[in-house]
């Protein structure tokens, strides 16, 4: 038997949200009893059923009742004061309460105050509301596997996509992220590009939530720490310029095109200040200035990256690390690959650039120091990243494995000072824990298929934002093991930089001794040389050396061959007859003094 029920529904209802109602049971189908089925019944004999000690009931429903909440605040003043008497002031409190001692209730009121605050020091007395019961109890860590997923996408709303060239978190908390655009590739933008940068809520990818329009694309976007509506700006064609998110989305103010920077701004940063306007921005045009929003008509102070301040050998600034606890610091990381060790308040030029660290061979993309150390810091560049501390100016105390990839930008985690990222071109973001691993990464990923050219981590460690070449955004939550501050973390990385540190210092050592030892030993023969030169007669004096050495050979040879007149001088007797005879056989020939006739020999030899 085949039972079927239709269910209509109405086509404008289709795909609507179900609306269900209470309503009284309805017969579908009725099916009489057919007698003939008990002939095939079987009896079973014997039966085994279990049973429990408990009604059993076919279904269980059990609805408490509903019970709303609400958090309020009260408004506490202390000790009740009056409005003219003011807590603060020793004065007043003390003519006030004079005052009220004298009060004839005052004292019926301490009396029935005493015996409610009595019952209330016993109870506390009586039973410790702060102890610790399991104080002493071992947790149990579980190895979580480190890992990462993918929580929104931000693409870049324009047609023609740009780089996401730098990246900044919304200070009072991870709700906002600002995104800076811009095709860096040199005449690479089309007129038709967009020039607009974006400020995204974190909840909502399908539309930016403000639109900032400088009238040069931004190169680098950051918050203000102190003010979250204020953004400074560093843009392409060297001008700094800031926002009000309260003023719209034009700038409030720009800098003169004539007093900025003459190459892209790469970096602009904000500095600790009581006013929480002075910033300062960098270029690769070799310039670091310094700024007061207040006033952009004119930088307060510049400086060249150059040792004696010379701006046509000055060294282009890619990056620029700023750490609030040393205020007058900061470090620049060059295209030459050298990193600066700048003094801001020198009392010369040329003490303003203390140290240089060389060991990148392209430029520093970037530059931070560690949160939780700050006489360490992470550089980025070429096919490597590198820990450096600032004892040693000659190497990196330690150096990740070389990629096969580019590296584009890299940061410490805020929370875990043995944390730090790295972004490659390849679309991949590597994830280095050195207490964990020094040779390989944590954690790899996967971001996506085009370059990562930004990173930036949220300050409380769990938010990851990455900007790639297409425009790209992706905002990543990082595993729990991975902003959690583990047990005993920093005292491991404590050592760990001190032991690099040392062993650095005793191979530069011993470096140097063999150095030394070579210049030592090349030193004799340079002098020599240097001496054989100083004592060599001039090129003319050689020359007829030469000729007055070859000319006495000729004659010692000379001297060595057999004499052909020895036999003339024996069969003259006198000196003279001697030379007239040979004299007289040399006017008559060659042969006749070479070869002399022999006794003996016919006429006509003799003849002729």
């Amino acid at each position: 038997m085949e039972i079927v029920y239709v269910y209509t529904k109405k086509r404008a209802e289709f795909g609507r949200q179900c609306n269900f109602s209470d309503r009284p049971a309805e017969l579908h189908v009725d099916i009489i009893p057919d007698p003939t089925q008990a002939e095939n019944f079987i009896e079973r004999n014997p039966v085994d059923i279990g049973l429990q000690c408990v009604q059993e009931m076919s279904e269980h429903e059990v609805n408490t009742e509903r019970f709303e909440t609400g958090s309020r605040g009260i408004n506490h003043t202390e000790g009740g004061w009056p409005k003219d008497v003011n807590p603060h002031e020793l004065e007043q409190v003390t003519r006030f309460r004079k005052k009220v001692e004298k009060d004839e209730v005052y004292i019926q009121t301490i009396q029935n105050l005493g015996v409610v605050m009595e019952h209330c020091i016993k109870q506390n007395n009586a039973i410790d509301i702060y102890e610790e019961y399991f104080e002493d109890a071992q947790v149990d860590e579980v190895d979580e596997t480190p890992s990462a997923k993918t929580i929104n996408v931000f693409r870049d709303p324009s047609e023609i996509k740009r780089t996401a060239t730098h990246i900044s978190w919304f200070p009072d908390g991870p709700r906002k992220l600002a995104v800076a655009y811009c095709n860096l590739d040199f005449q690479g933008a089309s007129t038709d590009t967009s020039m607009d940068s974006y400020i995204w809520d974190v909840e909502n990818p399908n539309k930016p939530e403000i639109t900032l329009k400088p009238v040069s694309p931004l190169v680098c976007l950051e918050y203000n720490p102190k003010d979250s509506h204020i953004l400074l700006g560093g843009c392409y064609n060297g001008q700094i310029a800031y926002w009000d998110t309260r003023k719209g989305s034009q700038p409030v103010e720009m800098t003169p095109i004539e007093q900025s920077h003459r190459d892209p701004a790469y970096k602009t940063i904000w500095i600790q200040s009581k006013t929480g306007t002075e910033c300062f921005s960098a270029s690769t045009d070799g310039q670091v200035l310094w700024w007061d929003i207040r006033k952009l008509g004119e930088p307060t102070e510049t400086l060249y990256l150059d040792k004696k301040q010379d701006f046509s050998k000055a060294q282009g600034a890619y990056s620029l690390e700023y750490e609030p606890t040393m205020p007058t610091k900061f470090m620049v990381g060059t295209e030459q690959g050298v990193i600066m060790s700048c003094n801001r308040k020198a009392k010369t030029p040329l003490e303003k650039i203390v140290a240089n660290f060389t060991g990148h061979i392209g430029p520093v993309y970037s530059l931070q120091r560690n949160p939780h150390f700050p006489k360490n810091f992470l550089s980025v560049g070429d096919w490597c990243a590198r820990i450096w501390s600032e004892d040693i100016r000659e190497s990196s105390i330690m150096w990740t494995k070389q990629y096969s990839s580019y590296l584009t930008d890299g940061c410490w985690s805020p929370i875990r000072p043995s944390v730090f990222f790295v972004t490659k071109m390849d679309g991949t973001m590597d994830v280095w824990d050195i207490i964990f691993k020094q040779n390989d990464p944590t954690l790899s990923l996967q971001v996506c298929d085009v370059p990562l050219h930004s990173l930036r981590v949220q300050e409380h460690g769990r938010l990851v934002a990455c900007g790639s070449k297409d425009g790209t955004t992706t905002l990543l939550e990082l595993s729990e093991g991975l902003y959690t501050l583990q047990r005993n973390e920093k005292n491991l990385v404590t050592a760990m930089f001190e032991r690099e540190t040392r062993r650095e210092k005793i191979l530069d050592a011993r470096h140097r001794e063999m150095k030394l030892k070579e210049r030592t030993k090349s030193q004799p023969e340079e002098d020599a040389k240097a001496h054989d030169e100083e004592d060599a007669p001039p090129e003319e004096d050689l020359y007829a050396k030469a000729e007055n050495e070859f000319w006495d050979i000729i004659k010692t040879e000379k001297k060595k061959m057999p004499d052909p007149t020895q036999d003339i001088e024996k069969s003259d007797t006198g000196k003279d007859g001697a030379l007239s005879r040979l004299m007289d056989d040399m006017s008559a020939g060659p042969s006749t003094a070479a070869s002399p006739i022999p006794e003996g020999a016919p006429e006509s030899e003799k003849k002729d």
